[in-house]
């Protein structure tokens, strides 16, 4: 099967792809869409840029957009279009989502958008247990940080990473708070960073601001950061500390 992805950056879309690398489906592209504003209702905000690094290491056919409205139906039609023009010449028959398709509005949006195309949309982990994938990908060795939070008991978590050593803190905040343990739903957006799909190399983030709108909303913006070799990086690496904007 030839499929597109569509590719934020996250946990999840990134999962996604070793997910069609082991089905043996064909990627085609990826796709990102970076919004310039903070409440897109299909999209990630924060740190959908550094796809454009990623997607070099990944070495995949890469579709960077941006995104300047708010409304699914709208949001949607910007990867109708590219997909559209695509199919005359890079044809896919379906387009893969992450997670495990709890994000209703976005899979509707793009199902409802893409049917006229017969291009099939859906989620790559529909259906399986939530903290299983998230141990699983950690098993794996991927690394990934949150990045943008809307929801109580997350905002302590903006700009940290999620790792073996506190993964059960996460899980117990999800349950002591109500927020979806994998994000779904818009509880909290991630960024991959490094994982068996890179390869050798990995995204090294050296510098990052913290963006608080309220107690439960925040998100980062990145100031710096390296591709590098993994044999390059010390085991015990840390970003350098990130500056809070509300305290510039």
């Amino acid at each position: 099967m030839d499929v597109a992805i569509l590719y934020s950056g996250g946990k999840d879309s990134t999962y996604a792809i070793e997910y069609c690398q082991n089905k043996g489906w064909n990627i085609k592209y990826l796709i990102s869409i970076k919004p310039n504003r903070v409440d897109c209702y299909l999209y990630h905000f924060a740190t959908v840029e550094l796809t454009k690094e990623l997607s070099k290491i990944l070495g995949y056919k890469h579709f960077y957009l941006n995104c300047n409205v708010a409304d699914p139906e709208k949001e949607a039609l910007i990867v109708k279009n590219l997909v559209e023009e695509q199919q005359k010449i890079n044809k896919v028959d379906s387009l893969i989502l992450g997670g495990v398709g709890l994000q209703e509005t976005q899979l509707r949006s793009l199902q409802k958008a893409l049917m006229p195309l017969n291009v099939e949309v859906f989620a790559s982990h529909s259906g399986e247990d939530h903290e299983e994938i998230m141990l699983e990908m950690l098993e794996k060795g991927y690394e990934f940080m949150i990045t943008q939070v809307a929801s109580d008991g997350l905002i302590d978590w903006l700009g940290k990473n999620i790792t073996k050593e506190n993964i059960k803190i996460f899980f117990n905040d999800a349950k002591k708070y109500g927020f979806n343990v994998i994000g779904e739903g818009g509880y909290y957006d991630s960024l991959a960073f490094a994982g068996p799909i890179f390869g050798n190399k990995r995204l090294v983030i050296d510098d990052f601001k913290k963006v608080i709108e309220n107690k439960y909303c925040g998100h980062i913006i990145i100031n710096g950061f390296k591709i590098i070799q993994n044999n390059l990086i010390p085991h015990n690496h840390v970003a350098q500390p990130y500056k809070l904007l509300s305290e510039q």
